[in-house]
C-alpha cells in the first residue's frame, strides 16, 4: 500500500443553508476508496438510511479513527460495509467539504484489488459505473472525483491524438 501527499481543496455545499459555528463543527477526517475493475467501472453505494443525505450515491468509505492510518481506516470501513477485503490501496487525492451539518476532508484512495462478494452490509445500494454516471442523486463530495476521473479521461484520449508538426 502506497502513501504520498496530498493538498486538499475546498468546496461549499448547500451554501445558502446556515453553517453552526466553526468551534462546533470540527474537521472529521474521512477515508473514501473508489473501487475500480479493469474494464474502468468503479463503485458507487448510496448512503444509508438515517445519515444525512440518505440514498445520495457515493464512494463507500467511512470516518477514520482514533490511530488509524487512512488505508487501514478504509480497509476495516469497507470491510464492514461491504464485506470485502482489500489487498490493493493506494493514496490518491484530498478534497474538503462544508456541509451545512459537517465539515469534513475526504481522504480519496484508489482500491483496484480486493478479495470476496460486495454484500450491502447496511441497507444501501450499489451500482458499477462509468463516465457519466447513471445514478442520482450523487452526493457533492462525490463531484470532485468525478471530475478528476473525466481528466484522466480526457488526458487518456488526447494522448492517442497524433500531434501537429
Amino acid at each position: 500500500m502506497s502513501q504520498q501527499q496530498v493538498q486538499p481543496s475546498v468546496r461549499v455545499v448547500d451554501a445558502h443553508l446556515p453553517r453552526a459555528n466553526v468551534a462546533d463543527r470540527p474537521l472529521i477526517q474521512v477515508a473514501v476508496g473508489v473501487l475500480s475493475q479493469p474494464d474502468g467501472h468503479f463503485l458507487l453505494t448510496t448512503r444509508p438510511p438515517g445519515k444525512a443525505y440518505a440514498g445520495h450515491w457515493e464512494f463507500p468509505g467511512g470516518k477514520i479513527e482514533a490511530n488509524e492510518t487512512v488505508e487501514q481506516a478504509l480497509a476495516r470501513e469497507l470491510h464492514e460495509e461491504l464485506g470485502i477485503h482489500v489487498t490493493e490501496i493506494t493514496r490518491w487525492r484530498a478534497e474538503q467539504i462544508d456541509y451545512p451539518h459537517a465539515w469534513v476532508q475526504l481522504h480519496f484512495c484508489k482500491v483496484t484489488e480486493w478479495q470476496g462478494e460486495l454484500q450491502m452490509k447496511e441497507g444501501q445500494q450499489f451500482a458499477w459505473q462509468q463516465l457519466p454516471v447513471t445514478v442520482a442523486p450523487v452526493l457533492a463530495g462525490t463531484l470532485p472525483v468525478l471530475e478528476w476521473l473525466a481528466q484522466a479521461q480526457s488526458s487518456i484520449s488526447n494522448s492517442a491524438l497524433p500531434t501537429a508538426v
